[in-house]
């Protein structure tokens, strides 16, 4: 059990969780054995950060070298190797290189000197050191302290929040202190050397405080960026500009793709441009944005729109980053198509899918025809056993793909 679960308003939580959890689970499963109900749960339990079906399959994940290194971004290690890894494994390799290239870089927070609850900073301390890799007290607001102490001296902080429905204690840390420390000073100082990982979104099974997806609160604030990959040859690059970035940037990885993306992911040291998004299919009837996880129920949910709309051409496209986003490409894109869609994990109010609607319509009004879709989760808690309803699915993206034409 990670130490996280062992302050007491958690345990507690979880206790009573647990307790009555498993008096559901028992009605549960005598009703699904007298009605042989083909959801019935399976023998096993689910993997801790979650699965996610489709991904293996998704032509958005590059299985092979040369698929790999196509990429025009990644002309710089063109002619370099590549390696199997997955989600967590791209992030510890992107770690690995800042760590080795950068005398000055730690890499701290609860439990990674044992590898982390996800495994993502495994080996890194026998490698560097204690001293370089080391464990922090169950503290977010002293770790987003820390980081911007580190920062501020000059060196690279690159600390990690164990999950992102727990960096709300180091908010006051981050949007207060992190994101003014240049503008406060005059550009004297900067904590430009912060930057902050952290599991987001929903895993199948997570509940209140482990699937929450919590971007537009730190959207809202200048002087900080904000970074979600969708996939290992992502996250590495993306990590990697995110670590050498001169803004403190909050960089936040959608755990239920830790294991169930994977791709031949260059071994050489290589960035990805932060606020530039990616056009990943080419369309001319539909736009559709979004990022992390939700970009291959996107993928799907375009794919089940064809079947009742053959021919209909949809551009989707992955915003990589929230914070500054990617005005041109998005606009560009739907001043072409002249419909929108957006969808993301977190509610529907205030959900950043509002601040690219309200954007898009100051800035492409005359040239939509038919209102912009927001497919987003519902503004309740985010719930345990009603977290397949609570998500914008496949069938509920399929559904605003069809609004949007049909109107």
């Amino acid at each position: 059990m990670s130490m996280t679960f062992l302050r007491s308003p958690r345990l507690a939580t979880s206790l009573s969780t647990a307790s009555k959890n498993f008096v559901q689970q028992a009605s549960v499963k005598h009703l699904h054995t007298s009605m042989k109900n083909q959801y019935a749960a399976p023998a096993s339990p689910p993997p801790a950060e979650g699965f996610l079906p489709g991904v293996a399959n998704s032509k958005l994940i590059k299985h092979t070298h040369h698929d790999a290194l196509r990429n025009p971004e990644l002309a710089g290690v063109a002619n370099g190797e590549t390696k199997k890894m997955n989600t967590f494994q791209a992030v510890n390799d992107a770690m690995g290189i800042a760590l080795a290239t950068d005398d000055t870089a730690c890499v701290f927070g609860e439990d990674v000197a044992f590898g982390g609850v996800f495994r993502c900073t495994m080996g890194l301390s026998e490698m560097f050191g204690r001293d370089r890799v080391f464990n922090t007290p169950l503290s977010e607001q002293a770790i987003a302290g820390f980081g911007i102490g580190m920062a501020a001296m000059g060196s690279t902080a690159i600390a990690e929040i164990q999950f992102a429905d727990y960096i709300f204690p180091a908010f006051d840390q981050l949007v207060n202190e992190a994101a003014k420390y240049r503008y406060r000073s005059g550009g004297e100082f900067n904590v430009g050397g912060l930057c902050i990982r952290t599991p987001c979104g929903a895993v199948g099974h997570g509940g209140h405080y482990h699937s929450q997806h919590p971007e537009a609160h730190f959207a809202h604030t200048p002087g900080l960026k904000v970074v979600v990959p969708r996939s290992p040859i992502q996250a590495k690059g993306l990590l990697l500009a995110s670590i050498r970035d001169r803004n403190p940037v909050i960089f936040m990885e959608p755990k239920i793709l830790y294991r169930a993306a994977v791709e031949m992911v260059p071994v050489g040291d290589y960035e990805l441009p932060l606020g530039k998004a990616e056009i990943l299919t080419q369309g001319k009837d539909l736009t559709i944005v979004g990022w992390g996880a939700q970009l291959y129920v996107l993928e799907n949910a375009i794919q089940l729109a064809q079947k009742k709309m053959p021919g209909l051409s949809v551009e989707l496209i992955d915003l990589r980053t929230i914070l500054p986003w990617d005005v041109e490409t998005v606009c560009n894109s739907v001043n072409k198509t002249g419909r929108l869609l957006i969808a993301h994990e977190a509610p529907k109010t205030q959900g950043f899918a509002a601040e690219i609607a309200s954007t898009v319509m100051e800035r492409c009004f005359l040239r939509l025809e038919a209102p912009i879709q927001r497919i987003c989760s519902y503004d309740t808690p985010f719930p345990l056993v009603f977290e397949k309803f609570h998500v914008p699915d496949m069938i509920r993206c399929a559904e605003g793909i069809e609004r949007a034409m049909k109107f």
